[in-house]
């Protein structure tokens, strides 16, 4: 019976009975989602490949000046001028200690002189004779003793010229570049003044 009918009507019936047009339209969308996706990912697969090309020509790069350092670089060379260095350093090091000794010397040595230089000036053109007077006289001896070791702290003692006594003491200090001038009064004990020298220098 069906096959009796018109072909033509029986497909327009079945077009009829059934809506295909959701089905053309989700087709149709998952067509476009296909063609968006195959665009996204050939736009990333560009950009990948632009990228590896540049990460590709710095590689390149990087490699032909390693190599270039490479052959220029010695490591025998390199040594060479390390132990050279190293030699010299040491050297250097030597010299800078030698030179602090031979001035701690000859600081030594410009101190003693000063003080021997001191010690003439202090005897004058009669200083021979004092001398020899002093050395007969133990408390001379002692006086001048005592001298000796105040000129070689930087202490100079000066005697009043009215009755002879140790009248000002004169402290200068190399080291801090100071001097002080300190009056002797009789009313202070020598204990304060050997502190407050001490406590100058």
């Amino acid at each position: 019976m069906i096959l009796e009918e018109d072909p033509a009507a029986l497909i327009r019936h079945t077009i009829a009975n059934f809506n295909t047009q959701p089905d053309r339209a989700a087709i149709s969308r998952v067509h476009d989602s296909i063609s968006t996706l195959q665009s996204a990912r050939d736009l990333r697969v560009n950009e990948a490949s632009s990228q590896l090309k540049k990460l590709t020509r710095a590689l390149s790069t990087l490699n032909s000046q390693h190599e270039e350092l490479v052959s220029q670089h010695s490591s025998t060379a390199h040594a060479s001028e390390i132990a050279r260095l190293d030699t010299q350093k040491f050297r250097i090091a030597k010299a800078c200690s030698d030179l602090e000794m031979e001035e701690e010397r000859l600081a030594s040595t410009a101190a003693d002189l000063a003080a021997r230089l001191a010690e003439l000036e202090s005897q004058g053109v009669e200083g021979d004779a004092a001398e020899n007077a002093r050395r007969r006289d133990p408390v001379d001896d002692e006086v001048l003793l005592r001298l000796k070791v105040y000129r070689s702290l930087g202490i100079e003692i000066e005697r009043d010229g009215k009755d002879g006594e140790f009248a000002r003491a004169v402290i200068r200090n190399d080291r801090k570049g100071d001097v002080h001038v300190v009056n002797i009064d009789k009313n202070f004990s020598r204990f304060f003044y050997a502190n407050y020298f001490w406590n100058t220098l």
